[in-house]
């Protein structure tokens, strides 16, 4: 956390329990978490599968309700959805039968504070952000699987959010784009100057896009640790290859791992 920047996110002692209507039993998934992401921070969650993390950012998205404690945006206390938070999912979800100038104008639509010609400005703004010059009338078949995830990014930043929730939003993405578009990533965000929340399995991936790693426990999910990422910015995929990055990558990892065998779950995989 960057202390000399205002918090864009503060969640307080969040506790989560489901309970299973069939079985009814309880399921403690989140116990006791405290985290703060400061204005322009890039903070990224991992952990151990099922661990609770996909759960974490619903409830900051409103999504879920939160047994105890509390999450504030910008101060406000989050208890549903919001324009100041918008999400990005593992998959595109774009209407097929809209060009990419209809989706990502369609949050600005649904508002119905803008009028048309505002809608698609805007929109071409941020299409242009993302990169994607010339295929504002395509369609979706027409793109790539990483073209479609821009504009997935597009539609979430058109709106304007205040915080951006992240969930593996390149896990569909063939090993080699998923690569470019942690590069791509950064620098959309950057460029839209967005405090952001990300989750991701990927470890390197983790690390190379983060400000700070946020590891989880086994769930109930609690915060195992904390790491800073000090990496200098305009970073390129070669810091993937340096020593200190493959340091960082190693020491998370044995986090997890530590997790993992405290619940069982590499004995089972095995």
């Amino acid at each position: 956390m960057n202390a000399s920047r205002p918090l864009k996110l503060d969640a307080r002692r969040v506790a989560l329990t489901h309970y299973n209507e069939r079985t009814r039993q309880p399921l403690e998934v989140l116990c006791g978490l405290d985290l703060e992401v400061s204005e322009g921070e890039l903070v990224t969650i991992v952990g151990p599968s099922g661990c609770g993390k996909t759960t974490f950012l619903n409830a900051v998205d409103g999504l879920v309700r939160i047994t105890s404690g509390e999450i504030r945006v910008d101060g406000r206390v989050v208890d549903k959805p919001g324009p100041d938070r918008a999400f990005v999912f593992q998959h595109d979800c774009l209407f097929p039968w809209r060009t990419v100038r209809q989706n990502v104008a369609y949050g600005l639509e649904i508002q119905g504070k803008l009028a048309k010609a505002e809608r698609n400005e805007r929109a071409a703004g941020f299409i242009e952000l993302v990169g994607l010059h010339g295929f504002a009338e395509h369609y979706p078949h027409e793109l790539s699987g990483g073209m479609r995830q821009r504009v997935n990014i597009a539609r979430a930043l058109v709106m304007e959010p205040q915080l951006l929730l992240l969930d593996e939003p390149f896990a569909a993405l063939d090993a080699q784009t998923r690569e470019f578009m942690q590069v791509e990533l950064l620098k959309i965000l950057a460029r839209a100057k967005t405090t952001a929340l990300f989750i991701t399995h990927q470890i390197n991936e983790a690390i190379f896009l983060s400000d700070r790693v946020v590891v989880f426990s086994a769930r109930p999910a609690t915060i195992k640790e904390t790491i800073a990422i000090d990496l200098p910015p305009g970073r390129t995929l070669a810091i993937k290859h340096e020593p200190h990055f493959v340091e960082l990558e190693k020491h998370v990892w044995r986090l997890i791992e530590e997790e993992a065998a405290r619940t069982g779950m590499m004995t089972a995989a095995a």
